[in-house]
């Protein structure tokens, strides 16, 4: 198993999955292209990972509120989707798109309801287009479905790349 971090969050992942991180110098392309954290190549699939982390140890309680209260609002739709775009992007000048590509975003957050997790989805959805549209006659979506958990939850649907909280 890899175990992959991102500030003070970890991931396991399953043996057999080719992991990288994936925000960092290594693509060298900071400079113009934004990025999700974490790639992962399974042999049907690509995952796109971004994790958000609001309820950092070492985030402010006035810090916290203000970023939950941007995502609220939509604050972040925009740097989500550019995150997506380009790593897609990306991924495919380097010839590496002919699987389906599935964009996750976990927010660490606790307070975060089932029915906020709902509207950010959707409103992520909205911005990253998934699935084929009716009136559009692509022959490959940009992305085959999106999702956005907290913790709690991604731990519940994705039981086999726990995220879990390390010390900082």
């Amino acid at each position: 198993m890899t175990v992959l971090a991102e500030g003070n969050l970890q991931i396991t992942v399953p043996n057999g999955v080719d992991a990288r991180k994936f925000d960092d110098a290594g693509h060298g392309l900071s400079h113009c292209m934004k990025a999700v954290d974490f790639i992962f190549e399974l042999a049907d699939r690509y995952l796109f990972v971004e994790f958000k982390d609001p309820d950092h140890p070492q985030a402010g309680e006035k810090d916290r509120a203000q970023f939950i209260s941007l995502l609220r609002a939509g604050g972040l739709d925009e740097d989500l989707k550019y995150k997506y775009r380009d790593s897609f992007l990306y991924q495919w000048a380097l010839g590496m798109t002919g699987k389906p590509v599935y964009y996750y975003v976990l927010v660490a957050a606790e307070d975060l309801t089932t029915a906020d997790l709902s509207v950010l989805m959707d409103k992520l959805k909205r911005n990253v287009p998934s699935g084929l549209p009716d009136a559009v006659a692509w022959t490959h979506p940009v992305a085959e479905d999106c999702g956005v958990f907290n913790i709690e939850s991604w731990n519940r649907l994705m039981s086999e790349w726990p995220v879990k909280r390390v010390p900082p």
